[in-house]
């Protein structure tokens, strides 16, 4: 197929190459042009091979079968999509666009209408798995929008998936990816506590999570992230900007549709005071660190 990739980050660099890898004739574009640059240079060969990088998003979606984008926040998927230069300029009837973006349900509703509007199809597919993920083709994928366009965009996101599914109308896959989050901020904060406690009372943190890992309280979070918490090392995984963001979207979300979230709440008031430690770019286990420093305090 004729595909674009717009947006080359840590998540959409690997995803945008297992398209190119898998066969397809995938043209890309990034914010940085030398990123793209590097991309095709990894990814494209020979000068006739059948990938290279667009100046602009209308440019990379001009003529595309699919047009993918992974991008930071809201107003970053707005400016590529219906800002200037933006992709649905250029987007040709019966084409689709599939956001990987973890953004706003409003956002998606909103762009999937004037998609429709203008005759092409919108699914937000926001994904989980982080980096590892992507580099390794393991992406969990939750989408939003019609049966077709799922059905058009399942095999071909299937190259970096695991899993993907269709969860309802468009929105519907970034409210998933909303409360796949507020799981993770909920588990994290409850191992910190619990780490934290086991440390106060004279515990050896691996030998505890040995056990417990065995039994009701094992997690993805637990076997992957326990050992590096221990450790004080917050330099692997998703960053606390980026969670905050997440949480803020979910926060938003509650105060639309009267869902009571008090630890989400609570948990994003924890990674506000991991910023003020210097740990912005800290992954998000870094809840135990700050966990430790009240503990010391105390």
């Amino acid at each position: 197929m004729k595909l674009a990739f717009i947006g080359l980050g840590v998540m959409g660099y690997p995803m945008a190459g297992h398209l190119k890898k898998a066969g397809h004739e995938v043209t890309v574009y990034n914010r940085n042009p030398a990123k793209a640059q590097k991309w095709v240079g990894e990814y494209g060969g020979a000068p006739t091979s059948n990938c290279k990088s667009a100046p602009t998003p209308a440019a990379a979606a001009k003529g595309q079968d699919i047009v993918f984008a992974c991008v930071g926040r809201d107003s970053d998927l707005r400016d590529v999509t219906i800002g200037k230069d933006g992709a649905f300029e250029s987007m040709g009837k019966g084409a689709l666009f599939v956001d990987h973006t973890t953004a706003s349900a409003g956002i998606a509703r909103e762009l999937s209408a004037v998609a429709q509007k203008a005759g092409f199809e919108f699914l937000d597919a926001p994904v989980s798995g982080g980096e590892a993920g992507a580099v390794n083709g393991k992406l969990t994928i939750m989408c939003g929008g019609s049966e077709a366009s799922y059905a058009k965009a399942e095999p071909v996101m299937a190259v970096y998936a695991k899993q993907s599914r269709l969860m309802g109308d468009s929105g519907a896959g970034q409210i998933t990816k909303m409360v796949n989050q507020v799981c993770i901020a909920g588990m994290v904060q409850g191992m910190a506590e619990g780490f934290s406690f086991a440390r106060a009372a004279g515990l050896d943190i691996e030998k505890v999570v040995e056990v417990i890992s065995k039994g009701a309280a094992q997690s993805w979070q637990m076997e992957n992230r326990y050992k590096t918490m221990a450790a004080g090392e917050y330099n692997l995984g998703f960053a606390v900007e980026w969670m905050r963001k997440d949480l803020s979207i979910v926060l938003d979300e509650s105060r639309r549709n009267g869902a009571s979230m008090p630890v989400t709440a609570l948990v994003d008031q924890f990674y506000a005071e991991i910023e003020q430690m210097g740990g912005k770019r800290w992954d998000t286990s870094s809840l135990f660190a700050r966990q430790e420093r009240a503990r010391n305090k105390s």
